[in-house]
């Protein structure tokens, strides 16, 4: 955009909603040189306020080659007082002819009238020079974009958080941008729909679900972890789950369903180094181990346990990382042998719990009254809000930890623990 010199008028229609206001606001973060403010109602209804207000800017440590000055939907201001539009064109006429603020200045008045811009337009008749467009309409974004906007928008907001964290999911949002005349419209669907879910957010279960993924190298590492948002606790990412899935079972499963269990009982994903087992679960077999408390140590440190016993600190988090030493080439051996043994891994790793003063059994049924499910270790910590942890131990041989295999195991537990919430009826 260039004016070059003196002052241009720009009248813009679009409808309520349509991001007028958003994008008039936003020309100085895409054109440095801009300066962009709005002026205020009295500067529109009297020439010598409207001046002082000019000079007040011009005081701006900050100088600038452009000013945007804009007027945001006066129409209602000035119902019934048809000569504003006028009186409003002759000063700025005025502005055109006097040259000591030494500027260029383009006023753009947003409305959402159609008339209203037809009369602002027709009184620049006498003043032809300073309009740059008679009839300049403002569409907004095309509208396969709005769920994506949308959802940019609310992560901005709030702190990154997802939509699908509060129970609005992709189909909710592209059902909104088809329904809603303009994008302002759709947000205020969104809004009014977060709000509706709020009071069954509060409705927490005692039950929370982790699901431990022994994992052997870096690689397997990273690949567990994109799943989840690790530093608030290897909380299950939606959207990272969501986009796995082909477009055939984003539209059959019940997503609603699997997500509100998520939210629900917390799920968590956590891998955990088969070096930080392998010290304390070697001869799975035997039931009264002597363990050296040596390696309880780092056993205490790794992230799993800080989960499950409430002691999750995401200020002291530092990423799980590959080791290499020849102890963890030995784990890797010992893992490929434990996963024909996932039973004696869950039984060994909730005696390590009990070792570590937590009650944790083995093996439990925990029922609803719409369900069962297994838990491989259940954890009681009576001090917390979710006092008892369903622990899911995901032991799968290193070759198939791939994301095709994660997103399917985590499947799998959505559906099981919904049918357990009773989001879900049993098939």
């Amino acid at each position: 955009m260039q004016v070059s010199g003196g002052i241009r008028f720009l009248p813009v229609f679009g409808k309520s909603g349509s991001g007028k206001s958003c994008a008039a606001r936003e020309l100085a973060t895409h054109l440095p040189e801009c300066r962009v403010f709005e002026l205020p109602r009295d500067a529109i209804q009297s020439g010598d306020t409207l001046r002082r207000h000019l000079e007040l800017e011009a005081r701006s440590p900050q100088q600038h080659r452009l000013w945007v000055a804009i007027v945001d939907q006066y129409e209602e201001e000035v119902a019934g007082q048809g000569n504003i539009p006028s009186q409003f064109i002759e000063q700025l006429s005025l502005l055109d002819r006097d040259k000591t603020l030494g500027r260029p200045i383009l006023f753009i008045w947003l409305t959402t009238k159609r008339e209203f811009q037809a009369s602002l337009t027709a009184a620049t008749s006498r003043n032809e020079r300073i309009l740059l467009s008679e009839n300049f309409e403002l569409i907004g974004p095309e509208r396969s974009d709005w769920p994506s906007i949308i959802e940019e928008t609310f992560h901005f907001h709030n702190q990154d958080k997802n939509l699908a964290d509060f129970q609005v999911l992709q189909d909710n949002l592209e059902r909104v941008s088809v329904e809603r005349p303009t994008l302002g419209n759709a947000i205020g669907a969104v809004g009014g729909m977060l709000s509706a879910t709020v009071d069954g957010l509060q409705d927490l279960s005692i039950y929370q679900v982790v699901m431990l993924w022994p994992v052997t190298d870096g690689q397997r590492i990273t690949r567990v972890g994109q799943f989840t948002d690790q530093r608030a606790g290897y909380k299950v990412d939606w959207p990272a789950w969501y986009r796995q899935l082909n477009r055939d079972d984003q539209t059959q499963l019940p997503v609603h369903e699997y997500n509100r269990a998520r939210l629900y009982f917390d799920l968590r994903l956590v891998p955990i180094a088969a070096a930080d087992l392998y010290p304390l679960c070697r001869n799975l077999e035997d039931e009264n181990p002597t363990l050296a408390p040596s390696y309880f140590i780092r056993f205490k440190k790794t992230h799993f346990y800080n989960i499950v016993t409430g002691n999750w600190n995401p200020n002291t988090f530092s990423p799980l990382r590959e080791r290499e030493s020849e102890r963890a080439d030995e784990a890797r051996a010992w893992y490929e042998g434990v996963t024909q043994n996932p039973v004696g891994l869950g039984r060994r790793i909730a005696k390590l719990l009990q070792n570590c003063s937590v009650q944790a059994q083995h093996e439990q049924d925990v029922s609803s009254r719409y369900a069962t499910v297994r838990a491989d270790v259940l954890v009681d910590r009576p001090s917390e809000p979710k006092h008892k942890v369903i622990v899911e131990l995901k032991a799968y041989s290193a070759e198939n930890t791939m994301p095709s295999s994660i997103k399917d195991a985590i499947r799998t537990t959505l559906k099981r623990h919904a049918q357990f919430g009773g989001f879900l009826q049993r098939q």
